[in-house]
């Protein structure tokens, strides 16, 4: 017995190249079709003949490149008749409108059941469309476990988790974001090429759990601002008291002479105690500087909440704070 789909199919030579071997059925022999077909069995002969007719106006409007009235008809057959030579040309008919996607799935839907529903020139011909679009697309597995996850591709819902999508994406740049409620957002856009399998398993992270608490230099640097100023301030301290007592041993010999003029000795005792004075006001200075400085830091360097994005590595900043000195003091801090 013979299929109908098979029954003289006639070369269709039209404008575009792909419809140069579009399948073109004869005058329906439905009495004598072979039911023993995977394509043929459970169709009924009334929805054989309503997918016949359709197909045969759809092959009118792909011979006149009418190719979206075409897609619509084979589209309207296909309900009628899951037949692989409908699919085939609406693949053909689809190319003409750039959709890879759709037009791949129509020829793997066309060679299930390999030649014989077409014939062999057309089998050998969908296998090299199908080759030539197996260039433009990529194999696409997202799966996402979280329940109530909302998975998008491109902007267009894939599932709420917990679920798993397969397809086909064309090669480029796209995009996946999976967002729930109270867990950080997962966003990314990828670069994805023929020839390699994307396989994305989404794990999203609680907001709570990706928050950690962090200060911005190590607990021991504003400390250490703070001692140097202490340090500072008690060497002014001891300066201070040195000058105060050279000031008193100045006195002393000035008593002991009674009252007598400056002389190189008493000169000398004196400029010692102005230089010791001198000194301990700039750490003082410098003291009071590093106080003011470490107790700033102290405030800065208390724990903060930094919300960390567990799909990417943070970068390290670095701060360097430098303090100078006076009078030939100077103090400087890393952080």
């Amino acid at each position: 017995m013979i299929n109908k789909f098979l029954v003289c199919l006639a070369l269709v030579v039209l404008h575009s190249p792909w419809m140069a071997s579009a399948a073109e059925p004869s005058i329906l022999a439905s009495a004598e079709l072979e039911s023993s077909y995977p394509w043929v069995r459970n169709v009924s002969l009334k929805e054989q003949d309503a997918a016949y007719a359709l197909f045969r106006e759809g092959n009118g409007f792909l011979k006149n490149s009418i190719f979206i009235q075409a897609v619509e008809k084979y589209r309207q057959a296909l309900k009628h008749w899951d037949h692989p030579a409908i699919h085939y040309n609406l693949a053909l008919a689809l190319m003409n409108f750039e959709q890879p996607i759709e037009a791949y799935t129509h020829l793997e839907a066309a060679m299930r059941y390999g030649p014989e529903p077409l014939d062999q020139e057309r089998f050998e011909r969908a296998r090299t469309y199908k080759d030539l679009l197996d260039k433009q697309i990529v194999r696409v597995s997202v799966r996402c476990d979280e329940p109530g996850t909302i998975v998008t591709l491109d902007g267009q819902t894939l599932f709420v988790a917990p679920g798993h999508y397969e397809g086909l994406a064309r090669t480029g740049i796209h995009s996946v974001v999976a967002r729930k409620d109270g867990h950080l957002t997962y966003d990314k856009s990828q670069t994805w090429v023929s020839g390699k399998q994307v396989e994305l398993n989404l794990h999203l992270v609680r907001r709570e759990d990706a928050t950690q608490y962090r200060r911005q230099w190590d607990e021991w640097k504003p400390w250490a601002v703070v001692g140097s100023g202490l340090a500072a301030a008690v060497s002014g301290g001891v300066m201070h008291l040195g000058a105060a007592s050279t000031y008193g041993a100045f006195d002393t010999k000035v008593r002991e002479c009674g009252g007598c003029m400056a002389t190189p000795e008493l000169a000398a005792i004196r400029s010692r105690g102005d230089n010791l004075k001198q000194a301990a006001m700039g750490a003082y200075a410098l003291g009071g500087a590093a106080l003011v400085t470490g107790a700033v830091l102290l405030y800065l360097n208390q724990p903060q909440a930094h919300l960390i994005d567990p799909y990417q590595s943070e970068e390290s900043v670095n701060v360097v704070p430098i303090l100078g000195g006076m009078n030939g003091v100077q103090a400087t801090f890393r952080f």
